[in-house]
C-alpha cells in the first residue's frame, strides 16, 4: 500500500521513525511534510494527507501532531476521510476492520516510539470486513458529510 504520512513540528521526529516502520512493513511511505522541526500548522498536513487519499495517490494515511487531537479534528473535516486517534492496538486494528478508518492519527508528544510502531503495524495489517452492519453504519456517517462545503 501507498501510505501518506505527515506531521507538524511536534510530530516531526516521530514521523521520521514512522516512515521507517511503514517501509519495513513492505509499504511505500509518501512523505507530505513537515520536513524539519520548525513551527508549522497541523491543518496544512491534514489537508495534504486527505487530498492524497481522495485523489487515490495514497491508500491510507498517518498523521502526527503533538497530541493527535488537532490533526484528527482537521482530517475528519474532509469528505471520505475517517481518521482515528489511537493509543492502543485494538483501536488501531478495529478502526479499520469495523469503521474502514483510512487515517491513523498519533500524538507525537503522547506516545513512545515502541507503541507507535505497534499501532502502525496494527493499522496497516488490518482490513475492512465489509460486513452489512458496518456498511450500514458507514452509510449513516457518510450522510453527515456536506460535500458542497469542501
Amino acid at each position: 500500500m501507498r501510505i501518506a504520512i505527515a506531521a507538524d513540528h511536534a510530530g516531526f521526529a516521530l514521523k521520521e521513525r514512522v516512515k521507517a516502520f511503514v517501509a519495513a512493513a513492505g509499504h511505500e511511505p509518501l512523505d507530505f511534510g513537515a520536513f524539519n522541526a520548525a513551527p508549522s500548522d497541523y491543518p496544512d498536513f491534514a489537508k495534504a494527507v486527505a487530498e492524497a487519499l481522495r485523489s487515490n495517490e495514497a491508500d491510507r494515511g498517518i498523521l502526527i501532531c503533538g497530541s493527535g487531537v488537532g490533526a484528527a479534528v482537521a482530517a475528519n473535516k474532509f469528505t471520505g476521510i475517517r481518521a482515528g486517534l489511537c493509543h492502543d492496538t485494538y483501536s488501531a486494528r478495529q478502526g479499520v476492520a469495523d469503521d474502514d478508518m483510512n487515517v491513523l492519527v498519533l500524538g507525537g508528544r503522547v506516545i513512545a516510539e515502541g507503541l507507535a510502531k505497534e499501532l502502525v503495524y496494527a493499522f496497516l495489517s488490518a482490513e475492512f470486513t465489509g460486513e452489512d452492519r458496518h456498511l450500514r453504519r458507514l452509510a449513516k456517517v457518510a450522510g453527515f458529510e456536506c460535500p458542497d462545503s469542501r
